[in-house]
């Protein structure tokens, strides 16, 4: 038997003359997290200092924001940009997309080697095992919000749930297909359909397994190229994989009747790890030595 999403509050601390709202906690979680490993990896290490460490998390926050709003805009709602350009600055309307933001930081990381004169990769593969927790407060803050949902199942798991935050959706597909009432239930005056809690699919994959694969693997020298590699692989076969249990994003079908957009845009990561993994092992380049 499903079970009903909690209705959260958005507001998770109301202060009177300020209002911090779960998702905005969950980004300073996120940027906290990574501040604490980033700085428990530098002083392990030995080749980050503090003011180092601050400076790159200031640069990755850039990267996130800036990333992840304008590879929204670009990626799903292009045609509102072009008809108001307005539109990229409208933040409060909400539209973060992990893919635009990946990019982003990437680009930030960039501009980070050169300052301190590291090498690009140097500085991604100090970084990389700090992001999942990130994701995983992120994928949090979606479950608490109730959006981006998962997709309707048939199928008898006590972990489906019924999200009042699709309701509409709902009573399109029931419409669309009469004989979804045979699992719908009724609450108040509309009908809702069981679904998969994709955002804690995503959570537990992008977050939870992957950072535990990610501080294992860099916790002793890896070459140049690897540890960003295996993110890559690791972020993209997991998004790949738990998309098939998430509703698809509106207004958008589904390529070749089965592949979703993040699917699409997870391929070339997956790609990337791939040739970038090869290219580690093949001239092996050490950043750093254990002691």
């Amino acid at each position: 038997m499903a079970i009903t999403h909690p209705q959260f509050d958005p507001v998770a601390l109301d202060l009177g003359f300020l209002q911090v709202h779960w998702y905005g906690l969950m980004y300073l979680l996120a940027f906290l997290s990574a501040y604490i490993l980033a700085t428990y990896r530098g002083k392990k290490r030995g080749d980050f200092t503090g003011e180092m460490v601050s400076d790159l998390i200031f640069f990755g926050a850039m990267g996130v924001i800036l990333g992840g709003r304008i590879g929204y805009v670009i990626l799903y709602n292009f045609g509102e940009f072009l008809a108001n350009p307005a539109y990229l600055f409208k933040v409060w309307e909400g539209g973060m997309s992990f893919h635009g933001g990946f990019v982003g930081v990437v680009v930030a990381m960039f501009f980070f080697g050169r300052k301190y004169k590291k090498h690009a990769f140097a500085v991604l593969d100090f970084i990389a095992p700090c992001v999942p927790l990130g994701l995983l407060f992120g994928r949090i803050g979606n479950f608490i919000n109730g959006e981006l949902w998962g997709r309707v199942s048939h199928g008898d798991y006590a972990h489906l749930m019924y999200f009042p935050q699709a309701v509409h959706a709902d009573h399109e597909l029931i419409n669309a297909d009469p004989s979804l009432h045979e699992i719908a239930v009724k609450m108040g005056e509309y009908y809702l359909l069981p679904r998969h809690p994709s955002q804690l699919y995503q959570a537990f994959t992008e977050g939870v397994l992957l950072f535990i694969l990610l501080w294992w693997f860099s916790s002793k020298p890896r070459p140049r190229y690897a540890v960003s590699a295996l993110f890559l692989l690791g972020y993209g076969c997991s998004r790949f994989t738990t998309e098939f249990f998430r509703q698809p994003d509106v207004g958008y079908e589904l390529i070749f009747g089965w592949m979703s957009k993040g699917q699409l845009y997870s391929l070339p990561m997956i790609i990337a790890g791939v040739a970038l993994m090869a290219l580690a092992y093949k001239k092996p380049i050490y950043d750093w030595q254990k002691a």
